[in-house]
């Protein structure tokens, strides 16, 4: 089942989308929100269910899809918190400055929570004051939770999770330093997140949701161009599981709680790109000495994706334009 919220008021208006992402059915009459729904999700889900299948068998009046329509599938969240489950990006990003990864990182995951009250669709904007902020994108995978008990385990956190959709966690590269130099964390350096066009229940992942983890390649495109397309299953770390307990173990979370993986990141970088531009201008310190490739600029685009095994999108595409806030 896919699920989309449709641009209305500050909240959206929940649509159940097809399958090959052609057509819509306006289920806002049974949920006016997706929020509404999860808030309900052990009652809502089977109803949801029926409709999307009266959608797929052609029984039921639907409307042609437009990706350009749609908010973020939660356009404000109670809880957005975004980790870092791809050591092998902290490590390239530390050994670009001449640091080591404490082994601390590898077993007790790294996690921040993000502003959720104005969360992107995926054709919205990436706005900006200045281009010498460092703007950057950061490809990612996410998924949504029903409410999780404190102290729920990895073994149990799985159950939780009720969608699956893709990120651009906007990053303001050289707004960050100054940022942590304070010692208390993110907060001018990461603007507003964008997401897919729709969340999709695990089920219609197949064999590449294995209740935790992801395994297709997240495919990126910066200014028109191929930029990366590392495998999500590959070289993380920590799993969604490992980080719904993470977060989870001195607090609960509420229904539609966001947790993101952090960048997308594989060893064999060289072959499979990177998900962000402060990875790749790392991975040319290291070889090179310095950095050559220009954060983003004013005009430029960025274009995030994911394809199943016979190539198909499964949550459409994030597509933005970098433009000055004005």
């Amino acid at each position: 089942m896919k699920l989309a919220s449709l641009k209305h008021g500050r909240d959206g208006r929940l649509a159940i989308v097809s399958r090959d992402l052609t057509s819509y059915l306006d289920a806002s009459a049974l949920y006016p929100t997706l929020q509404a729904a999860l808030d309900d999700w052990e009652a809502a889900e089977p109803k949801l269910r029926s409709l999307a299948e009266a959608l797929e068998a052609g029984t039921v009046t639907r409307k042609p899809f437009d990706e350009t329509t749609v908010a973020a599938p939660l356009p404000r969240a109670y809880h957005w918190v975004d980790g870092s489950a791809y050591l092998v990006h902290v490590e390239l990003v530390r050994k670009a400055r001449g640091a080591e990864v404490p082994e601390t990182f590898y077993s007790d995951p790294l996690v921040y929570q993000g502003g959720s009250d104005d969360l992107l669709g995926a054709r919205d904007p990436i706005l900006a004051i200045s281009e010498d902020m460092g703007i950057d994108l950061e490809a990612e995978v996410a998924v949504v939770t029903d409410d999780v008990p404190m102290g729920t385990t990895a073994a149990d956190a799985g159950k939780h999770i009720k969608l699956v959709m893709l990120v651009n966690d906007v990053t303001l590269r050289n707004v960050i330093p100054p940022e942590l130099a304070k010692g208390f964390g993110f907060y001018q350096g990461k603007p507003s997140t964008a997401f897919s066009p729709v969340a999709v229940t695990p089920d219609e992942l197949g064999a590449a949701w294995d209740g935790g983890k992801l395994s297709l390649p997240l495919i990126s495109q910066v200014r028109g161009q191929p930029f990366g397309r590392p495998n999500a299953g590959v070289d993380l770390t920590f799993d969604f599981r490992q980080l719904i307990a993470h977060v989870a173990r001195t607090r609960k979370l509420g229904a539609g709680t966001i947790i993101g993986s952090g960048t997308v990141a594989n060893r064999n970088h060289e072959e499979v790109g990177s998900s962000c531009l402060a990875e790749r201008r790392c991975i040319e310190t290291i070889r090179d000495g310095k950095a050559s490739t220009p954060f983003l600029k004013f005009g430029d685009t960025v274009r995030i994706e994911m394809m199943d095994a016979a190539g198909k999108s499964i949550f459409g595409a994030i597509d933005q334009t970098v433009k000055p806030y004005a």
